[in-house]
């Protein structure tokens, strides 16, 4: 018996052992399918949380990547810079070398003109309808062959011919604006912006320097070739160059821009928000556009008359109701900015002799040497240095907005003394002063304009605005300075005054400030687009109507 309860308590003890074992296997095997299930779940949850655009611009953070991208657009705003400068240095010396008129002169400097207000909503135009990459390289193939033809063109007609094909590509220059815009993340846009501002003047301070040194001793010709330069490297360094990935989202080729924000994150040593990268589409309420999903499968003439019902399309959205008041008072500010920024360097030829009375255009040519006269315009162009550096200081601290408001403030007090005369040095403390101010409202509007407008009129909207800046720069010469020239100094400062103020009042008027705020990409609402959530599902249906 007592062997029997022996045995007993030995079954016993090994069944509890082997129900423990089997216990705790159960409970492993359990244990390790729920946490690979939470992995599971916790893989699905990142792959179907979300992230904008803008997100993923600030997450990839400036860094050497857009570093590459601001040199670049910075070669576009100084060839543009250096081929406007060259005007006032190659009409003299052309005219003499081949006995041109006063109007023919001229119109060497009009029609460069001309071609950049073409070319303004030409660029605009290409770069919204087939891409930023394509219309970069259209820019740099026009400009850098007007450029270099012109150094050996046989007679004037020929000059004239390739002097409006190079203004045609220099109009392009709103296209570098607003391709690298696309690139910066908000909280650091306005600091950004002025500091690729800051290329145009590099560009004025380099032609000047090279006028200097190279029209004393060679000639017209050799400038023009060593002022091609930049624009032919903008076109040599065109295959490093990447599309915007935000317009690429706006085509709903979002794989292809989450490639190139991959390739950010990398250079820039950091990392993308995890999850996927949503495609945010405009919303229109143009009817026209409704039909472009269905004709899409059609015969190549038919879609031919789409892409240019739909160009026209875009254009029109310029006039929607939420973006008409901003586009007229845009025109309104860019024909100021021009109009006051060109007047002001043109009086400061005219006023910078000392006599301040009846002076003439030709004053310096008449008065002094041309290396006087290069060593002159050098010493000029310096004043805008401290205006940007101003301007980048204020941007991103008070805005858009109150930052241009400040500057015509101050620039218009800058120039009240010329109501009278003054002694020269007075002048042009006044006039350097003015400009200083002036050329940093100018900065500011560059940079507000292509925040204010949605992505898929934003070039074509900062062209045109562009264009109706040219036209300020074209008649200022003829209204005002003439003026001065007339012995109507005090009429042409009035009308200088009357300008600012009314961009001032444009300004104040503006309907919404962009500082820190996320690039629209909706005509509905053209500031803040993603205040409202908008699922996967809606994005995707969104993108089926375009």
């Amino acid at each position: 018996m007592s062997a029997c309860s022996n045995h007993g308590a030995l079954i016993s003890c090994l069944a509890h052992v082997l129900f423990r074992h089997l216990y705790w296997i159960i409970v492993g095997y359990l244990s390790t399918q729920v946490t690979g299930s939470l992995i599971v779940i916790h893989e699905m949850a990142e792959q179907t949380s979300t992230y904008t655009l803008d997100e993923a611009l600030v997450a990839v953070g400036f860094g050497k990547f857009q570093g590459w991208l601001i040199v670049y657009a910075g070669l576009g705003s100084i060839a543009e810079a250096m081929e406007v400068m060259i005007l006032s240095f190659i009409g003299p010396s052309v005219k003499s070398e081949w006995n041109l008129s006063s109007a023919e002169e001229s119109l060497i400097t009009t029609v460069v003109f001309a071609g950049m207000l073409i070319g303004a909503y030409s660029w605009g135009f290409v770069s919204d309808n087939f891409g930023r990459r394509k219309g970069l390289l259209s820019i740099a193939i026009v400009t850098s062959g007007a450029s270099v033809l012109s150094a050996f063109s046989p007679n004037y007609i020929s000059l004239v011919v390739l002097r409006c094909i190079g203004g045609i590509g220099l109009g392009g220059g709103p296209t570098y604006n607003s391709w690298f815009l696309e690139f910066v993340p908000a909280p650091s846009r306005g600091i950004w912006m002025v500091i690729f501002s800051t290329f145009w003047t590099v560009g004025t301070i380099l032609e000047a320097f090279l006028a200097w040194i190279i029209m004393p001793h060679y000639g017209w010709r050799w400038l023009l070739a060593i002022s091609s330069i930049p624009a032919l490297a903008a076109l040599v360094f065109y295959k490093l160059v990447p599309e915007s990935p935000r317009y690429l989202c706006l085509k709903g080729q979002t794989k292809e821009a989450y490639d190139i924000l991959k390739q950010a994150s990398m250079v820039n040593q950091s990392q993308l928000p995890s999850g996927i990268l949503l495609s945010d589409q405009i919303t229109c309420s143009d009817q026209d556009l409704d039909a472009v999903e269905d004709t899409l499968l059609l015969s190549p003439k038919r879609n031919k008359k789409i892409a240019l019902k739909t160009s026209f399309s875009t254009l029109w959205m310029l006039f929607s109701a939420n973006l008409c008041k901003t586009t007229f008072l845009l025109w309104m500010l860019f024909f100021g900015n021009s109009f006051s920024y060109y007047g002001i360097i043109l009086l400061t030829l005219e006023l910078s002799n000392g006599d301040n009375v009846c002076t003439s255009f030709t004053l310096l040519t008449a008065n002094g040497s041309d290396d006087a006269i290069y060593r002159d315009v050098f010493i000029t162009s310096l004043a805008e240095l401290p205006g940007l550096v101003f301007a980048s200081f204020i941007v991103d601290r008070i805005g858009r907005k109150h930052s241009m408001e400040l500057m015509f403030f101050i620039g218009f007090v800058f120039l009240l003394p010329l109501l009278s005369v003054q002694s020269e040095i007075f002048t042009m403390v006044s006039l350097f002063g003015s400009r200083m101010f002036i050329i940093g409202t100018f900065t500011v509007a560059n940079i507000y304009a292509p925040e204010i407008y949605p992505t898929a009129v934003r070039a074509t909207g900062v062209g045109i605005a562009s264009s109706v800046g040219r036209i300020g720069g074209m008649i200022c010469p003829l209204v005002a300075v003439s003026l001065v020239s007339e012995c109507h100094q005090m009429a042409a400062i009035i009308l200088f005054e009357v300008v600012i103020i009314l961009s001032g009042l444009c300004v104040m008027l503006f309907p919404h400030e962009t500082m820190a705020r996320e690039l629209a990409d909706t005509v509905s609402d053209p500031v803040s687009p993603k205040e409202e959530n908008v699922d996967v599902n809606q994005e995707a249906s969104i993108h089926l109507q375009w």
